[in-house]
């Protein structure tokens, strides 16, 4: 069997990355702001922050994937990852104008914890790939 790719495993660790900083982000900027009015100088809160972190998580997810999903044939992992982006991406083209905050939130944490879930399984589903033979290099 073939191994995970030092990229596709270095792949699965961004997007995981990327979405946990992204709902962080969500929850932890509203307490910021609260507790350190000097954080809303830096625009911390700036809608454009998701905008770029989705365009960020987008292709590395369908990158990594792909990948993984060519070797352990497990494609339902991949409508699982496109729902969570699919969330994401409503979050960000509606914003909290359309959804609301509490909505937008909502769905930015959910979107991220799927995605998060569907890249955590697709790097353990290819490091047992083929009884163990498939590694990695950390």
């Amino acid at each position: 069997m073939k191994a995970i790719l030092p990229i596709q495993f270095s792949a699965d660790k961004l997007a995981i990355t990327l979405s946990i900083v992204c709902a962080l982000h969500c929850m932890a900027v509203p307490f910021l702001l609260v507790l350190l009015p000097s954080f809303a100088a830096l625009n911390l809160d700036n809608e454009m922050f998701h905008f770029w972190m989705v365009c960020a998580v987008i292709p590395i997810s369908l990158f990594s994937l792909t990948i993984g999903c060519k070797q352990h044939k497990y494609y339902r992992l991949m409508i699982i990852v496109l729902l969570g982006l699919t969330l994401l991406v409503i979050a960000v083209a509606l914003g909290e104008h359309v959804l609301g905050e509490a909505w937008e939130k909502t769905l930015t944490m959910a979107g991220s914890a799927i995605i998060v879930y569907g890249h955590f399984r697709n790097f353990k589903m290819c490091q047992t790939q083929g009884n163990g033979r498939c590694h990695h290099s950390t």
